[in-house]
């Protein structure tokens, strides 16, 4: 019987030890692109949008849908953006009315283009009775609200957001993890 070579311990050594930080700089890398160009975790701070999202949750925010064009903003979007009057600061509120659109508030209930909105996603717990007289949403703007109405700076104190200013659509919880879930 003929007896087999051994293969040299330390280059076996050495290739697998290449071949494993190989593998973590592409883990690495994949995941600074996925963080920087596509998700981006973020902390929701304060009440106006429960009871979809409450103070303290973790979410990820695609950033990738409307940067390149890929998506449209839709009504019903959770949108992140930064806040019209201190650039330093961002929000995350629901779109309400698109470019064009008319909206207006009459004791707490919204219509848009002259239909009353169905907003099953705020509880008559955290309506409000404000009024809006009716206005057009300006073109690449967009109308935004909390959900918890009576809680929320948003388009009725300081006006529409402009479409520049919108860098993400938050799509999941994460934390805590009872909650964890896609977002809708």
């Amino acid at each position: 019987m003929e007896e087999q070579p051994q293969g040299h311990p330390a280059r076996s050594g050495i290739f697998a030890a290449l071949s494993w930080v190989r593998d973590l700089a592409f883990s690495v890398l994949l995941a600074v692109i996925l963080i920087v160009f596509i998700y981006q975790p973020v902390k929701v701070e304060g009440t106006s949008m429960m009871p979809a999202l409450t103070d303290q949750e973790r979410i990820f925010i695609n950033k990738f849908t409307y940067r390149f064009g890929t998506g449209n903003i839709e009504r019903g979007d959770l949108v992140v953006f930064w806040f019209p009057l201190d650039r330093s600061k961002s929000y995350i509120k629901r779109v309400i009315a698109l470019p064009g659109d008319t909206v207006q508030i009459d004791n707490g209930t919204v219509f848009v283009n002259g239909g009353q909105l169905d907003e099953s996603y705020v509880p008559s717990e955290y309506r409000d009775r404000q009024s809006l007289a009716a206005q057009t949403v300006p073109p690449d703007n967009y109308f935004v609200l909390g959900d918890h109405r009576s809680s929320s700076n948003d388009s009725r104190a300081w006006g529409t957001v402009e479409r520049k200013y919108i860098y993400g659509k938050a799509v999941f919880v994460y934390w805590p993890l009872d909650k964890m879930g896609r977002l809708k």
